[in-house]
């Protein structure tokens, strides 16, 4: 009687696709730390005996549908607005203003008050509603 072995089996791992798989890996976290600090560049910076403080000040500059001109809810004329601007800003390196203006405006009042900012090289960013 001729007793048969059993055939072994011999177990495989198929890593044919595990060089792709370490490519898409490598790329990815190849681009994902570009994208968390692209512009890093470690200093040693010099020490001071006194700090200097960049000074900016923001205030709202709101325009209600009559025309009428505030500033942080202080009513101002708009022949007044560039002066009242000029002394708020007075010493100030990066002056910025956020406009409200109402939206049933026209255009043209939106354009007055971005060339008095303009004059005074103020920065005027518009807020939105959702």
């Amino acid at each position: 009687m001729k007793i048969r072995r059993k055939s072994r089996f011999a177990p495989e791992v198929f890593t044919h696709s595990l060089n792709d798989i370490m490519f898409f890996l490598l790329l990815f976290f190849l681009i994902i730390s570009t994208m968390a600090n692209p512009n890093v560049i470690k200093l040693m910076l010099p020490k001071a005996a006194s700090s200097q403080q960049v000074y900016k000040k923001q205030i709202t500059l709101s325009v209600d549908g009559d025309k009428n001109y505030f500033i942080d809810k202080d009513p101002v004329p708009f022949d007044q607005l560039e002066a009242q601007l000029q002394g708020i800003f007075a010493n100030v390196e990066e002056p910025t203003v956020v406009l409200r203006v109402d939206k049933t405006l026209a255009v043209q009042d939106l354009v007055d008050v971005l060339e008095v900012g303009a004059k005074q090289n103020i920065k005027m960013v518009m807020a939105t509603a959702r």
